[in-house]
């Protein structure tokens, strides 16, 4: 799978469809005749080879070709696969990336959230060999976005080899479009992940029933009245989360100390900010309005070890590589913000490697035994949640809090696991890297 590099060249003729490439390039390819299909992305066109004294390693395109791909004119590395059954060679991949973002007249688009990391994968890719495009959600296949010069431009673009899924929104998800917009891909054969957000309580169904799992999952069930009784019963801290929360948004914590019961939220300004209760009657009846009749689940909460006395967890991040293992490419403590009971970055929470969270608990010997442990428990949640969700799963970010006995549990799973990104970072890390890998062998799969 030699990384060809294309390169523009003046059109002569513009009813002409050719190639050039050097005699080299020809052999190894193991060209057969002057007469070949080319495609890139979902479009293919039949084109002359004139095998010419060039770089061993290019092959030039004249720019009616780069519009008939709907590329735009400029320098590109692609891996390249020469498929002597149907006699094409396929150069790519080229990924799009679906998100939701709004774009206000000419100025260059903002992609929220993942602006940078759209901007990471496009070097990582680069360097790698492919093009990526940033498409908003449900546009298809009409505009996009691809960086050049310092900048995300607009153009019509291909249909791409597969779509990474980077869409905010479960409302969108949910809804009609979306539906139609995933039928239209399985009818072009375009693979996409990571496919859809995983509720909470459709994660801990799946979990649950690996009976290896259980000394790491916390009690949870379904959140009603009668269910919040025996688990306010039953344990000293509780936690109530919707199903389909993400970023540390609209949880509650119910906290029993000496007589009273105190109920605590994730946000400054939610209304149910530390309020103390006497009764279980009068905590439901305050929460139920709260609720908003959307779907929540209640959760043990683990005294788990704390840093500096602010909440902490650990966030394994795990992809699938290009042979279809899954690897824990990234684990951080994540440090809660002093104000804060979730250590959600969104919430002002911070990043640290995770051997200095853990040293002012235990010695740096056991730091390194715990995390060797976070990551090989994380990777068997990932392989679990794969087998056992529908569409390709390829990235998830799974939580992870360690209790005052240095004992893991299982928090929480993320489908799309936020991307934060350090300002004055340049290198590709290692998550975008598997992403890339990822995203080239479902596009190899799927040609």
């Amino acid at each position: 799978m030699p990384l060809i590099t294309i390169v523009p060249m003046k059109s002569v003729n513009r009813t002409e469809h050719f190639v050039q490439m050097s005699s080299k390039l020809f052999i190894q390819l193991q060209l057969e005749t002057n007469e070949i299909k080319i495609s890139v992305g979902k479009k293919l066109v039949k084109v002359k080879i004139r095998t010419v004294e060039m770089s061993p390693n290019e092959i030039h395109f004249p720019e009616n070709l780069f519009q008939l791909f709907c590329l735009p004119i400029q320098r590109y590395k692609f891996h390249s696969i020469f498929k002597e059954e149907i006699h094409s060679l396929y150069l790519g991949p080229v990924i799009g990336l679906v998100t939701d973002f709004k774009n206000n007249g000419n100025e260059e688009p903002y992609f929220r959230s993942i602006h940078s990391f759209c901007e990471e994968l496009h070097h990582g890719l680069t360097e790698n060999g492919g093009f990526l495009y940033v498409f908003s959600y449900p546009e298809f296949s009409v505009q996009g976005y691809y960086f050049d010069d310092g900048k995300w431009k607009s153009a019509v673009l291909p249909h791409p080899d597969v779509i990474y899924n980077r869409i905010h929104s479960r409302k969108i998800e949910f809804g009609k479009e979306y539906h139609l917009f995933r039928q239209r891909l399985t009818e072009l054969n375009i693979p996409i992940f990571n496919d859809r957000f995983l509720s909470k309580w459709e994660v801990h169904e799946h979990l649950i029933h690996e009976n290896h799992l259980h000394p790491y999952i916390p009690d949870t069930n379904l959140f009603t009245k009668d269910h919040l009784a025996a688990f306010a019963t039953k344990h000293e801290t509780v936690f109530i989360k919707p199903v389909h929360g993400s970023q540390g948004r609209n949880i509650f914590k119910l906290k029993k100390e000496n007589s009273h019961l105190i109920l605590d939220s994730s946000g400054k300004l939610h209304p149910a900010n530390k309020q103390i209760l006497l009764s279980f009657e009068e905590i439901y009846q305050h929460i139920k309005p709260l609720l908003n009749n959307r779907i929540y689940i209640i959760q043990q909460g683990i005294p788990l070890l704390t840093y500096q006395n602010r909440g902490m967890d650990f966030r394994v991040l795990c992809h699938k590589d290009q042979r279809n293992t899954w690897k824990a490419t990234s684990l951080v403590a994540r440090i809660s913000a002093e104000d804060e009971f979730v250590s959600n970055i969104a919430r002002g929470g911070e990043i640290m490697t995770p051997i200095n969270a853990l040293k002012e608990s235990m010695s740096i010997n056991d730091a390194k035994v715990l995390i060797t442990e976070m990551k090989a428990l994380a990777i068997e949640t990932a392989i679990i949640i794969e087998r056992k969700s529908s569409g390709i799963t390829g990235e998830l970010g799974i939580d992870i809090g360690i209790d005052q006995e240095g004992n893991p549990w299982l928090i929480e799973v993320n489908s799309k696991p936020s991307k934060n990104f350090e300002d004055g970072q340049m290198k590709i890390r290692p998550s975008a890297k598997a992403i890339i890998q990822f995203c080239t062998k479902l596009a190899l799969d799927s040609t």
